[in-house]
């Protein structure tokens, strides 16, 4: 009798010898899913393990991580929609494709695991290793799992999350809490390289950081824009406006405004005391890993699943992070948000500081070298 939370049999290929010193990861779509990916293969490199990645030569991932020098596969897959659109009939037939893809980069290359950091690609990567016998590492972000992990999580040996409250979730001979990777580069940032880049000035005025994340959120965008003579009556701003941003906003005395940052982010961070953002899981940890106070504005109901919604509330319930739903945010509430999280900064910084979050990098290449033996 099949237990539930696992796949249904099939015949799999013949057992083969496998590279030990190379995994594949896949993650596409938003930076949230990428970046992990290369805080992994930062550590796993200094352990003697490569790896190569899996994803849509026109995506995001496909630019961030040739970037790194990292080797990149193609292989496609369909966007889970909620909706039914005329893209949704396509999709299994993505994902088909992106399977047989998979397959053949996996019997050609032979890695002795395959890492998934959630999202829609990686559907094909994970049924393609559980069809080929390599072992698939997934890892959930959100306090609760989203429809393609819940999807992957059959054909996983292992499923590993952020929040220790998402393991209720999981299935139960899987499950490991391990935290969120975080690239350890952030933490080395350099001030005066961060005022300097800016053109901010330093002892001024505090430094508010804007992050929609890597798509741009429109709603932080306009408010920023919209009540910017206020803001910078206040506070300098950094804002990361995101790729999807239509035109360029022009800098100005105590505004630096940048599309997206990559190598720029650690001396960015070093020099913000606060900051404005979404509430995807990487970037919260982000902020958490820095002992950054922030406004939340989570993406509301009416576009998602609720997951930043929850990721929010549960920072906030910790004292991490100020929450700010999008259907209240205007002039005033965003004002008094932040003038709250300046004026209370030290005890959001104290509360950060005693949390005991696991070093979500280093545990999750433990487990990824765990099930490679």
């Amino acid at each position: 009798m099949r237990h539930r939370g696992s796949a249904p049999r099939v015949v799999c290929i013949k057992y083969m010898k496998r590279n030990r010193n190379l995994i594949f990861m896949t993650g596409g779509g938003s930076a949230g899913h990428i970046v992990p990916n290369l805080a992994i293969a930062d550590a796993l490199k200094e352990t003697g393990i490569a790896s190569e990645y899996l994803g849509r030569p026109y995506g995001m991932e496909h630019d961030m991580v040739t970037k790194e020098g990292i080797v990149f596969h193609k292989m496609n897959s369909g966007r889970l929609h909620r909706d039914i659109d005329p893209d949704t009939l396509l999709t299994p037939f993505r994902i088909i494709q992106g399977t047989f893809q998979a397959i053949g980069w996996i019997l050609k290359r032979k890695p002795a695991a395959i890492f998934c950091k959630g999202g829609f690609m990686g559907l094909p990567a994970g049924i393609a290793g559980w069809i080929t016998g390599t072992p698939v590492v997934l890892h959930e972000s959100d306090l609760t799992p989203g429809l393609a992990n819940k999807l992957i999580a059959p054909f996983a040996k292992k499923t590993c999350c952020s929040f220790e409250d998402t393991l209720q979730y999981l299935p139960e001979k899987k499950r490991v809490y391990t935290g969120t990777p975080i690239r350890m580069s952030l933490t080395k940032g350099n001030r005066e390289e961060g005022f300097k880049l800016t053109g901010l000035k330093e002892g001024e005025k505090p430094v508010l950081m804007v992050v929609g994340g890597s798509l741009g959120a429109l709603a932080l965008n306009q408010a920023v824009e919209e009540n910017l003579d206020l803001l910078l009556e206040e506070f300098q701003v950094i804002h990361l406006y995101g790729v999807d941003h239509e035109g360029d906003p022009a800098p100005r005395e105590g505004y630096f405004p940048l599309r997206y940052a990559t190598t720029e982010m650690a001396d960015l961070f070093a020099v913000t005391d606060l900051v404005l953002s979404r509430a995807g899981s990487n970037a919260i940890n982000e902020f958490l890993q820095m002992k950054l106070p922030a406004v939340l504005v989570p993406l509301p109901l009416s576009v998602s699943r609720g997951d930043q919604l929850l990721n929010a509330r549960q920072f906030s319930k910790q004292g991490f992070s100020y929450l700010l739903e999008q259907e209240q945010l205007n002039r005033d509430s965003l004002m008094s948000a932040l003038r709250h999280v300046r004026e209370h900064r030290q005890q959001y910084v104290e509360a950060m500081s005693s949390d005991h979050a696991k070093n979500g990098t280093r545990e999750l290449c433990n487990v990824i070298m765990e099930v490679m033996k």
